[in-house]
């Protein structure tokens, strides 16, 4: 139920406002951690400025959405809390509800889609211990989204929306003010991800109210730009298809209450490529000992690819820590193909005597490694294709290494990252 001080959009959806958010802020104290605000030397030399880093993934279940998630829970009713609540996630809100339901004593079910990591589902059990039942259900959020409203329906249980509800969204803006008092002074820009846009929002308003001068952008993945979409139809709309990669940020449709929030607060959204999100959260890894994951690194990633002025402050939400180990052959995998130093091609080899020397020797460059060599088939006596993965010493080595595979007996054809066969190797 909104706090009376709570507006009505043009669309009819109750708003929040800073007063919502500062009473949010009010219920969480003692609860949560007060996650640190870290400069980032590494970000802040690239950039040429200051970035400093809010780190969301050192709350106790390693993201931001367990402010949402307790706001909520925590202002239930008697009645509500005694049947109970339901919610549908990705992985890291469903932590926040178990959390709060082990703190407050309700009983909970969340429903995960099958492509949240199972360090997430083991997670989720560990927090939630009796209070919460957790089911694998769907291919995509919006699978489990339909599970947990069924449930509701069903049972009578509260739902709790991962970002779509005033009371998510006055938790999740709770950062924002951290933010401004741990700083100290007011950043030049804030950088935040974006999936279905409750952090957005919730940050928005109450940044539109006390600083309306910072610069606020919404960072989403170029898979699942539904922000986008959202802004440029007028409304928020299902997208047709959603990369489920950023897993964390991977949302086919924005929400009703979070959409006319972002809209009218003027936030920029920018996109970014799931390859250069790998390639951040390998360096967030090696150079300053950060795991992050992939939504996690979405701001950072924004960092040094949106410029800001010289000597701008920036500050980047980096919003989760909750990335499974087994997923980092496939990051750096992601990582190589976004930087040019990983490629794929069929190689047809005359099936000759010394072929493969021939292609070793004077197809392949001095600093050239094969990281992948399988026969795909036999389709005659004379050739036998072959899919070759190559890692280069440098990107701009491809051309050269182009220009001998043309002179060569073979017949090689590259892999192109855009085509419908890469996303096998992916």
């Amino acid at each position: 139920m909104m706090a009376p001080s709570a507006g009505t959009s043009q669309t009819g959806t109750a708003t929040v406002g800073a007063a919502e958010v500062e009473r949010a802020r009010a219920r969480l104290d003692g609860v949560l951690s007060r996650t640190p605000l870290i400069r980032n030397e590494r970000l802040s030399a690239a950039t040429g400025g200051e970035v400093w880093l809010k780190r969301e993934d050192l709350q106790s279940v390693r993201s931001y959405k367990i402010r949402g998630a307790y706001n909520l829970i925590a202002q239930l009713g008697p009645e509500a809390a005694a049947v109970g609540v339901v919610c549908a996630s990705a992985g890291n809100h469903a932590q926040g509800v178990a959390f709060a339901c082990a703190s407050l004593g309700i009983r909970g079910r969340v429903y995960l889609p099958r492509t949240t990591p199972r360090q997430k589902r083991v997670r989720i059990a560990a927090i939630g211990g009796k209070w919460i039942e957790v089911i694998v259900q769907g291919d995509a959020y919006d699978d489990a989204q339909s599970a947990a409203f069924a449930h509701a329906e069903k049972t009578g249980a509260t739902v709790v929306p991962a970002f779509d509800d005033p009371r998510t969204i006055a938790g999740q803006g709770t950062v924002a003010g951290e933010i401004l008092e741990q700083l100290g002074r007011v950043p030049d820009r804030i950088l935040v991800p974006v999936g279905g846009g409750g952090l957005l929002a919730g940050m928005s308003a109450w940044l539109t109210e006390h600083h309306p001068g910072v610069g606020l952008l919404g960072v989403e993945p170029a898979g699942a730009a539904s922000m986008t979409a959202a802004l440029d139809a007028g409304a928020p709309v299902a997208l047709e298809t959603v990369d489920p990669f950023v897993d964390g940020a991977a949302v086919r449709k924005v929400g009703a209450h979070t959409f006319p929030i972002v809209r009218d607060s003027g936030a920029g959204i920018t996109r970014v490529e799931a390859g250069a999100v790998c390639v951040e959260m390998l360096d967030l890894y090696q150079t300053d000992g950060i795991i992050a994951e992939p939504a996690g690194a979405l701001a950072s990633t924004a960092a040094t690819l949106v410029p800001a002025e010289p000597g701008a402050v920036t500050v980047c939400v980096l919003s989760g820590g909750n990335n499974d180990v087994s997923r980092y052959s496939e990051i750096l995998e992601r990582s190589l193909v976004h930087e040019g130093l990983k490629h794929y091609f069929l190689v047809e080899f005359p099936q000759e005597p010394g072929m493969l020397r021939l292609f070793v020797d004077r197809v392949l460059g001095p600093d050239d490694d094969i990281t992948l060599f399988e026969y795909i088939k036999r389709n005659n006596r004379e050739t036998g294709p072959a899919l070759v993965g190559i890692e280069l010493g440098s990107r701009e080595d491809l051309p050269a290494l182009q220009s001998r595979m043309d002179e060569s007996p073979m017949r090689i054809q590259r892999v192109d990252p855009e085509s419908g066969l890469f996303r096998f190797l992916l």
